[in-house]
């Protein structure tokens, strides 16, 4: 059974010596990393618990009552709906620009206002949880502001990257290739 998930990380992996941006189609966004462990398994969670939902509104429906049924159901496609969601989370990339997916908001940044994408060493916060720790974090330097008070757009001790720090080493490379191509600093 293909995978085409994993289709994005290999081509990174194999093209990683010869050619920093290794997709033919690059007006098409795209992650330049695997969802991590975290996100996959917050997501499988939610999924697992809509399942049990779907099978109440089942029970629900075949004892007579469709409108708590359809509640139910709906209930059922809201949390389906919010684990799609926290798959797509994350940093992508494209021609047109840099783009930073939350679970709430979807920012993007052309390549035009971007300076710089740099790797640094600061606090920053586990798992997205108020706690911070020392780690890195990829940041972005726009040009129509003096300082980015904006939140990073990858850290080491993310959802995706939490022991993963090769991971996050070449998902940070490739942001910064699809910057260095693009931006116009």
């Amino acid at each position: 059974m293909p995978l085409p998930f994993l289709t994005a990380d290999r081509a990174f992996d194999e093209a990683a010596d010869d050619l920093a941006l290794p997709f033919d189609d690059r007006d098409h966004w795209r992650r330049p990393y695997r969802p991590g462990p975290w996100r996959v398994a917050s997501a499988a969670l939610l999924l697992l618990l809509a399942s049990y939902v779907l099978f109440a509104a089942v029970v629900i429906a075949l004892t007579g009552t469709v409108t708590g049924a359809g509640a139910v159901l709906g209930v059922a496609v809201f949390v389906i709906l919010c684990a799609l969601r926290l798959l797509r989370v994350g940093t992508w990339v494209s021609a047109l620009g840099l783009r930073r997916v939350g679970f709430l908001r979807t920012r993007t940044t052309p390549w035009e206002q971007v300076v710089a994408v740099r790797t640094v060493q600061q606090p920053v916060r586990w798992l997205g949880l108020p706690r911070t720790v020392q780690g890195q974090a990829l940041t972005v330097v726009r040009r129509d502001r003096a300082t980015d008070d904006q939140a990073p757009l990858l850290t080491s001790h993310g959802a995706d990257f939490l022991a993963r720090m090769e991971a996050f080493d070449r998902a940070a490379d490739a942001v910064e290739a699809w910057a260095a191509e693009y931006a116009r600093g």
